[in-house]
């Protein structure tokens, strides 16, 4: 990260697998997994602002608020729930290189940094990979500029007699709903 990137937004993305009794206790245990059960999820459409730094972090490391907050993401989420099916879930992201200033001019290049996320989920790896792969190319495809650095996350899991899910969970940002 260089100067330019001071105050940049930082987005950490984590992912996390969980069981339960039923799906949505099995979500809980993911979102549990990912650092992330405690907030109100609030779901983006992908877009990557300008001087965003993406973050690979473990579910520990994420983003710290109150109980019900409101937490600003976007994520894929996957579910299996007969024995030997698996669930898959992967974000992925393509963002613009940095732009450093040009001497003498003011301001930033208002595209440094931004991107997009593109978020699926499957039975398979191999299904989750090719569509995250699909949905950047063409998601970059129509946007001005290249897209040269690129990463992914995925998650997974697999069901042996009760409900399971996998989750990746881009985080943006914290909103307090609560006084203090």
């Amino acid at each position: 990260m260089t100067q330019g990137n001071v105050g940049a937004l930082q987005i950490r993305v984590s992912a996390g697998r969980g069981i339960g009794l039923t799906r949505l206790s099995a979500f809980d245990a993911a979102l549990r997994d990912a650092g992330v059960a405690d907030f109100n999820l609030v779901r983006l459409s992908s877009v990557i602002p300008p001087r965003g730094v993406i973050r690979e972090v473990a579910g520990p490391e994420q983003l710290k608020g109150r109980i019900g907050d409101v937490l600003y993401c976007v994520y894929a989420d996957s579910y299996a729930s007969t024995p030997g099916e698996e669930a898959w879930a992967g974000v992925a992201w393509a963002q613009r290189d940095e732009v450093e200033p040009v001497p003498g001019e003011e301001g930033e290049n208002e595209l440094s940094g931004s991107g997009v996320f593109v978020e699926h989920s499957g039975i398979s790896q191999a299904l989750v990979e090719r569509d995250l792969r699909a949905s950047l190319a063409d998601l970059t495809r129509n946007r001005v500029g290249d897209f040269p650095r690129q990463g992914r996350m995925l998650s997974s899991a697999r069901c042996v007699d009760h409900p399971v899910c996998a989750i990746v969970v881009a985080s943006y940002s914290i909103q307090t709903l609560t006084q203090p």
